[in-house]
């Protein structure tokens, strides 16, 4: 087994999903999230801006059970129940992804076929279905599966540095938190706690990606 190889293609996989996950949210879906009344017929014509937006996604889901499934002969050395655990919440991750697709492919579907009628009404649903899907998939699922399933795994193996480990055991339990602050409205989705929560999480996963593609699993491990 070359655990070197394993480790280069997980941490590509890694970075992956930031390059093709941040201008999908951030950019490509932002005409749709912004103005749902685009499904009426109304304004520019988003059709391109959302299919680019959903392939990036589809690339962010294979990327992402990548991460758990390509490692996984590497982890389970260490904790099966751990290893598999982190394939369940990465697929449940996915899902939740998936589901934010179709509903804005959905929403491109109905204003060309001009079913929608004047009613922006259904425009905003199927952006509020996108938004709480985010917020399940993304917004609490990558916490439990990279901050707290990844962290703990890797602070007990010590495959990379412990004290980066700690900041998923710090990050993965924010973020988790932070999407249930939203789910009850005691913040704001998308607010400045929401955003200050993730930002452990957010590093944590980016160090972590970067560090196995410079360098690999910790040989002592």
């Amino acid at each position: 087994m070359n655990t070197r190889r394993i480790a280069t293609w997980t941490g590509w996989l890694m970075v992956v999903t930031f390059v093709a996950s941040i201008p999908a949210y951030f950019i490509l879906y932002a005409p749709v999230r912004d103005h749902p009344d685009y499904i009426t017929g109304a304004g520019s014509d988003p059709t391109a801006s959302v299919a680019l937006g959903a392939v990036l996604e589809l690339i962010v889901i294979i990327a992402n059970v990548g991460t758990a499934v390509v490692p996984y002969v590497v982890y389970k050395r260490y904790s099966e129940s751990l290893a598999l655990g982190y394939v369940a919440a990465r697929l449940l991750e996915a899902t939740f992804i998936a589901i934010g697709i179709v509903s804005l492919l959905t929403f491109v579907f109905m204003r060309q076929e001009g079913t929608a009628g004047t009613d922006a009404a259904l425009g905003r649903v199927f952006v509020a279905v996108y938004d709480r899907a985010f917020l399940i998939g993304p917004g609490f699922f990558a916490g439990v599966a990279n901050g707290m399933v990844l962290g703990y795994l890797m602070y007990r193996s010590g495959l990379v540095p412990r004290r980066m480990a700690m900041l998923g055991l710090v990050g993965g339990p924010l973020v988790a938190l932070s999407g249930i602050g939203v789910m009850f409205n005691v913040i704001d989705r998308g607010g400045a706690v929401q955003g200050i929560a993730t930002i452990p999480e957010f590093f944590w996963e980016l160090s972590f990606g970067i560090y196995l593609i410079v360098k690999g699993f910790k040989p002592p491990a």
